[in-house]
């Protein structure tokens, strides 16, 4: 696994067989989750595990976008183009400071796209149409969905291949997971057959606290395997990063945080060696 994040990287041949990308949603109908944070670190941890990797913010508030280190008030496009405009996906990916990892950013425009897409008759497979041309470009899609089931989540459900889901160890977890659980249902029937959950991940896990290790225990015994056995931990570098528009690992390499996300990225890697074998 490479960890000298911050050095130059050439990118892969364009003579490389193009496999289609696997689209993951990182999804939680509850904000506060860590849904972006680990969205942007497990995006950059993928990168540094030599995968073509691009993150796509569907996210109003844009945050997955600035945490990347693109300036939103720079930019003339975004997601919204591909949306409601039709426009290629192609045109709207950027590059970011992490080798291997693109961005489709978010701009205040995107805050309109649910109520304008409402008299689309094609509103929901929007983001599936758009990223169909450029997913033999990359080896994982990771999408950052808002924290509400609106025509914006619906896209990266329908577009998804599975969903990712950020638990906080909180009382309410089991209780918001059960909604999303019922959301996927509803997609995979109505409109996505193959949906699944991915996995799910606890993040701003104190281990001080008996609260976490209940919660923890709650969410194995209801969800089993699909709960990654990496924990994310409540770590003040984690949440500091985004203000200096990096992800974790690029901020701090050595934080517990950092590193939790390069093990989460392995896991993930290993799950999906296996799902393919």
């Amino acid at each position: 696994m490479d960890q000298t994040l911050a050095d130059p990287a050439t990118r892969p041949s364009a003579a490389q067989p193009a496999a289609a990308a696997r689209v993951l949603a990182i999804a939680n109908q509850k904000g506060g989750v860590g849904k972006t944070t680990t969205a942007i670190n497990l995006a950059t941890a993928l990168a540094a595990c030599d995968k073509r990797v691009l993150v796509i913010d569907l996210d109003p508030q844009g945050n997955a976008t600035t945490g990347l280190g693109v300036s939103r008030p720079a930019l003339n496009r975004s997601i919204y183009a591909a949306l409601l405009d039709a426009a290629p996906l192609q045109g709207l990916i950027l590059p970011t400071a992490v080798p291997r990892l693109a961005l489709v950013p978010a701009t205040v425009d995107l805050a309109g796209a649910e109520v304008e897409l409402v008299e689309d008759e094609q509103r929901q497979v929007r983001l599936a149409e758009a990223l169909t041309p450029v997913r033999g470009d990359f080896d994982y899609v990771l999408i950052d969905c808002p924290p509400s089931l609106g025509f914006l989540t619906l896209n990266a459900l329908v577009a998804a291949d599975a969903v990712l889901v950020p638990l906080q160890a909180e009382f309410y977890a089991l209780e918001g997971l059960s909604h999303l659980r019922n959301t996927i249902e509803r997609v995979r029937r109505a409109f996505n057959p193959g949906l699944a959950i991915q996995g799910v991940v606890l993040t701003m896990v104190d281990r001080r606290n008996k609260l976490a290790e209940m919660v923890e225990a709650d969410v194995r015994s209801h969800m089993g395997a699909l709960v990654y056995d990496t924990l994310i931990p409540r770590n003040v570098r984690v949440s500091e990063a985004p203000s200096h528009g990096k992800p974790v690992l690029l901020y701090d390499l050595a934080c517990a945080g950092a590193q939790a996300y390069l093990k989460l990225a392995g896991e993930l890697l290993r799950r999906e060696a296996a799902r393919t074998a």
